[in-house]
């Protein structure tokens, strides 16, 4: 039936692919009846026991899980099965590309139609064809597959003849419908691992091919999971990147169909989606494996999915976690920043609403007369004493910390309409940073701030760190970027946990560790580090180190054991590993427990969402920073004036040479008018960039409002004296977060 069927796949084939997709999902049905009477008997690795207990692929990020590979060690082998009867491999990689050059010179193309024929026409064969020894086992870091050879046939196969690309695609069909009838192989993982990397599945009108192949490949046990998500971080960046983009596309197109009659109607396939989004996880899962990985993790971003209703997709992964209820908050690495920005942004409101209306209800109730002021978290503060102000004020009025701030300088006309609630964030920070407090080192061979390890248990210097968490949270929430530079492992440590934890004994704030980075605060001592693991002499005689550290504190050494009775275990060869891992672990995580478990419960306390559950470390740097990454023809597009006009001499000498400027003078500008480098998440437009005219002598330099994002231009005559009068404007401000 199947091969009448679809020999004439040239012809009706839309009407076919409808055929197709009902038999399979009759097989489906049947398949599911079938295992729901009787245990499952398709396990392809009963009895390794660590696979068999890793965590689900599709997590639950609720419950905070993340993918866990560790037990999948790289010596770990899959046991022997018994091999099935294969077909004898047909072909070399150089007979089949000969076979393809004497098939383009001469137009005979039957060796080649041959060749897919037989390759694609089922599991095994496709096994047979491309494994690289007939008698391999898989392991976890080895396929098996000739990925050379694979790709020589993808690569060669849009070139072929119609009816080739046909005869594959018919294969494809017969082989996923063999895979219903019976237990697997451990070879049909090999397989699945081909299929998925076809570049066939680009077209849409194979659409419904591909998606019965992620709904087997997502289908699969969660050993198999695990041993292809291995495999995948074998794949160069090349061959893998547009494995991410053919699954963010046919996401994008299920949701959007630019055809609609092309597909099959939404409620006959709502499982395309999950099952795309489970196979996404996979590739995700194997790019984290990968250090560097393979592609960027905002590669993984399906922009389509910020015109949805992200709203909707949380409640529901609020309300269903990971159960039947499908979310795209499950798989929070396709969600942009600006998309989890909206959400972040959306909760929050909800929650000062909710936190703003209760306050009204409880003064009603008391038959007091409501005050709009007890809608904000107003504070009140002197510019001569900000710093004990701001903490008396945030002390005072914690249970309003997630109501919208407006800040009031004392003895100052003025309505907050965002402006001063900037200016307080830079003021504060610039005090709280200076080295007069003491709870945070300015590292300047790495450009960013640490948590001081002084040993001190001065209540109000907790109370300082913590502010500052307030800070960062209050920034996220009222949609402010902070200039401080954190490095990236500090952000790591604040989502862990994601959420506070019920049982406020549970640590905090401790998380898995390297040279990598204690690479980005203390370059040197990580460097240092790097070569003793590398040292090729007698560490023990040559170093004459103990599991003991040193630290300076008030003038004072000070030593700590790295373990029991550090101080008389020497390192050695064979133990400096472990003195490495120990030495790091108490720099980054012992000895500034008490400091960070103060910095991650002030910023819990105002960002205690869900919703920080969907973001990674570099997100949270992103909220609260801004993004590095500047387009200035982007800032110019979106500039507003006022005096001036876009068309007018001055402000076209201004942009010809400021997107003439290399990149560290346009970073010095933005700096100069907005308090920081980076851009916030929205991207420039966000800004809200004024330029105004400034009636003064074109001998005074360029004065800026840091609070307004708002440059004073004078209006110079000529493009030199504007340039040379900016550079020196922009190159001589003092700098927030910089010593």
């Amino acid at each position: 039936m199947w091969e009448s069927k679809y020999l004439g796949l040239d012809r009706g084939f839309k009407g076919q692919i409808s055929t197709f997709s009902s038999v399979i999902s009759t097989a489906n049905q049947k398949k599911e009846a079938a295992e729901n009477r009787s245990s499952p008997t398709h396990l392809v690795f009963p009895n390794i026991k660590n696979v068999r207990d890793l965590p689900p692929i599709s997590l639950d990020v609720r419950q905070k899980q993340r993918i866990s590979t560790d037990p999948l060690s790289s010596e770990m082998k899959a046991p022997v099965l018994p091999e099935p009867i294969l077909p004898v491999q047909p072909k070399t990689m150089k007979d089949f590309l000969e076979d393809v050059e004497k098939a383009k010179s001469s137009g005979d193309w039957k060796t080649v139609y041959d060749f897919y024929l037989t390759t694609f026409d089922s599991f095994p064969e496709l096994s047979a064809a491309f494994k690289k020894d007939a008698s391999a086992s898989n392991t976890i870091e080895d396929s098996g597959i000739n990925a050379k050879f694979v790709n020589a046939v993808y690569d060669a196969l849009p070139n072929t003849p119609q009816d080739i690309q046909k005869t594959v695609l018919k294969g494809i069909i017969n082989s996923l419908l063999q895979e219903w009838k019976g237990p697997r192989t451990k070879d049909d993982l090999r397989a699945y691992f081909i299929l998925l990397q076809n570049p066939q599945f680009n077209n849409t009108s194979t659409y419904v091919i591909y998606a019965h192949l992620l709904r087997q490949t997502a289908s699969l046990v969660e050993a198999d999971h695990h041993f292809l998500a291995h495999w995948f971080k074998k794949l160069s960046q090349k061959r893998f990147k547009p494995l991410v983009e053919r699954l963010l596309q046919f996401i994008s197109l299920r949701l959007f169909p630019a055809k609609p009659e092309e597909f099959p109607p939404i409620s006959k396939c709502s499982w395309w989606i999950p099952s795309a989004s489970k196979v996404l996880a996979l590739l995700n899962t194997a790019n984290n494996l990968v250090h560097p990985p393979l592609i960027p993790y905002t590669d993984f971003y399906n922009s389509t999915l910020d015109h949805i209703d992200l709203m909707e997709e949380y409640h529901t992964w609020q309300s269903f976690g990971n159960s039947h209820r499908f979310s795209f908050c499950q798989y929070p690495f396709v969600i942009s920043i600006a998309a989890k920005k909206i959400i972040i942004q959306r909760d929050s409101e909800q929650q000062m609403i909710s936190i703003a209306r209760q306050s009204l209800v409880d003064k009603v109730s008391r038959r007091q007369r409501p005050d709009m002021n007890m809608l904000f978290l107003n504070m009140k503060v002197r510019r001569t004493h900000l710093v004990s102000d701001s903490l008396d004020e945030l002390t005072r009025k914690r249970a309003d910390l997630k109501k919208k701030l407006k800040v009031t300088f004392v003895g100052e006309a003025g309505l907050d309409m965002g402006g001063l609630t900037k200016e307080w964030f830079l003021l504060l920070i610039r005090q709280i940073f200076h080295p007069d407090y003491g709870m945070f080192t300015y590292h300047k061979d790495s450009y960013c701030h640490w948590f001081s390890s002084f040993k001190c248990d001065n209540y109000s210097e907790f109370r300082l760190v913590g502010i500052y968490a307030q800070l960062m949270g209050l920034a996220v929430y009222n949609s402010i970027t902070l200039d401080i530079r954190f490095p990236p492992c500090c952000y790591k440590k604040l989502l862990s946990p994601p959420i506070v934890p019920s049982d406020q004994n549970t640590p905090v704030g401790i998380c898995s560790v390297t040279t990598d980075d204690l690479c980005q605060i203390m370059p040197e001592l990580a460097h240092g580090l790097s070569e003793l693991l590398s040292y090729e002499g007698n560490v023990e005689e040559d170093f004459y180190s103990t599991f003991q550290v040193f630290q300076e504190e008030f003038g004072i050494i000070k030593s700590y054991n790295l373990k029991p009775g550090g101080d008389k275990i020497p390192v050695t060869n064979q133990n400096r590993k472990e003195y490495v891992q120990l030495y790091i672990d108490f720099l980054l995580n012992k000895s500034i427990y008490k400091q960070f478990a103060a910095f991650y419960y002030g910023f819990h306390s105002v960002c205690a969402s869900n919703a920080l559950m969907l973001l990674r470390p570099e997100e949270v740097e992103i909220l609260v920073c801004g993004s590095p990454e500047l387009d200035m023809h982007a800032l110019q597009r979106s500039t507003q004036y006022d005096g001036y006009a876009k068309t007018d001499l001055t402000i076209r000498y201004f942009w010809d040479v400021v997107l003439g400027f290399p990149l560290d003078l346009q970073k010095k500008l933005l700096h100069f008018t907005t308090g920081s480098d980076r851009v916030p998440v929205g991207g420039m437009a966000d800004l809200n960039f004024k330029i105004s005219k400034n009636e003064t002598s074109t001998n005074w330099l360029p004065v800026a409002h840091t609070c307004f994002n708002q440059l004073c231009l004078p209006p110079y005559k000529s493009k030199k004296d504007l340039k040379q009068k900016l550079i020196i404007g922009i190159s001589n401000s003092e700098g927030f977060g910089l010593e």
